[in-house]
């Protein structure tokens, strides 16, 4: 982290004053708080508090079924809801030993990869607002809605998706979908551009961002960051690389890292990654021209809802649909952990079976709340103007941080 001035508490000349930044303060972007000690404009030394809006998801997961549980993985980081949703499915898929159908895979990276793009746009977008320039952020929002008209092809939902099922997809994508996803891939580049010509060499966003919150590998990797914070800082690690699910590792994208983990690399990287978002979405449309269209989930009967059709009409899908609701199938009395790469870095699933319906203990490694710790530490010496745009930087999502 920076040099700054070393403030001694105890100092008799030193007059402070008390600042709190939040919980309800416009520039936190969520409900959370900070007690900051402040010299003038600078921060002398400030303590985190989250918790505000804590709604105990690990608790209410354990009094549930499996499949019920993906309406509260969307509730965390609701920026990228599929990447949570299908972080979960793939978990409960590792713990049933089930094998996904190649095109199943190929139709999770689309989704979550838009997701991926959806989530930087916001957070590149509050990150300019928060340096004095809102025409970026009113202008990528046209695309991110874009994206939500994809979401609706899927399921119906454009926030909190709760998208896919365990096995796969509870549908099939339709040739809207497709359509509108080649439609985006042509002209989502073209704003894209235009945004990085606003802001890349903008003389104001430089000075506001460039050497600002630096942070060294050494200090990001103590604090367990991960994801663009991480490679920002100079560490090239992506769990889609380093650890591949979905069949990422049939795929050729770079994993884009910065030098010195100062607010302006993290921006970099996010509009870096969302150029190779744009690759994986591309390969994966060619890869699914070469599967059966018909296949959009896998063949276990014993844990994957059969469609309502068939449950009024099929005496064995009626069997099949009570058994899974009434928690009849025996699972592995085991513990698995799952990660994905979540649009905040290594987004985790710790599961302890105990072979019933639901799980006997559930962890989510949520890394708004990991990369949040180091918030506080520092913005020791920082003006108050340079700790909102460190904080908008972080992207700290208070649904995935409080959980």
């Amino acid at each position: 982290m920076q040099n700054h001035p070393v403030y001694t508490d105890n100092d008799p000349q030193n007059e402070y004053s008390t600042l709190n930044l939040g919980p309800t303060h416009p520039a936190t972007h969520g409900v959370f708080q900070n007690v900051l000690t402040l010299d003038g404009e600078r921060i002398v030394s400030g303590v985190s508090t989250i918790g505000y809006i804590h709604r105990a998801f690990e608790k209410i997961a354990e009094h549930r079924p499996f499949y019920q549980i993906t309406p509260l993985t969307d509730r965390m980081n609701y920026c990228s809801s599929p990447i949570n949703n299908m972080g979960w499915h793939m978990t409960v898929e590792k713990l049933l030993g089930i094998q996904m159908p190649k095109r199943v895979d190929y139709m999770r990276i689309i989704i979550m990869e838009l997701a991926r793009i959806s989530d930087h746009i916001i957070c590149n977008g509050v990150l300019g607002v928060d340096t004095g320039a809102f025409t970026g952020f009113l202008y990528m929002m046209k695309y991110r809605e874009d994206i939500y008209e994809i979401y609706e092809e899927i399921c119906g939902s454009r926030l909190t998706t709760n998208v896919g099922r365990i096995g796969g997809f509870e549908r099939n994508f339709n040739h809207i979908l497709f359509e509108k996803t080649r439609k985006f891939l042509k002209e989502f580049p073209v704003a894209l551009k235009e945004f990085e010509a606003l802001f890349n060499r903008n003389r104001i966003f430089v000075d506001r961002t460039k050497d600002v919150a630096a942070v060294t590998a050494e200090e990001a990797l103590s604090y367990s960051w991960s994801g663009p914070l991480l490679r920002a800082a100079g560490v090239d690690y992506d769990v889609r690389a380093m650890e591949p699910y979905s069949s990422y590792e049939e795929f050729d994208f770079e994993v884009p890292v910065g030098s010195n983990g100062d607010v302006y690399n993290r921006f970099l990287v996010r509009n870096e990654e969302m150029w190779q978002s744009l690759r994986l979405i591309e390969q994966a449309l060619k890869k699914i021209e070469g599967e059966p269209s018909d296949i959009f989930h896998a063949d276990v009967p014993e844990f994957y809802l059969p469609p309502k059709e068939e449950v009024y009409n099929n005496m064995e899908a009626l069997i099949y649909h009570f058994k899974i609701v009434m928690g009849e199938v025996p699972t592995p009395n085991t513990e698995v952990y799952h990660a994905v790469e979540g649009a905040n870095g290594e987004l985790g699933f710790y599961l302890v079976n105990d072979g019933g319906r639901s799980p006997y203990r559930l962890h989510f490694r949520r890394p708004s709340f990991i990369n949040y710790q180091m918030y506080a530490p520092m913005s020791r010496g920082m003006l108050i103007s340079d700790a909102i745009i460190n904080m908008s930087s972080l992207n700290v999502i208070a649904g995935e941080l409080d959980a």
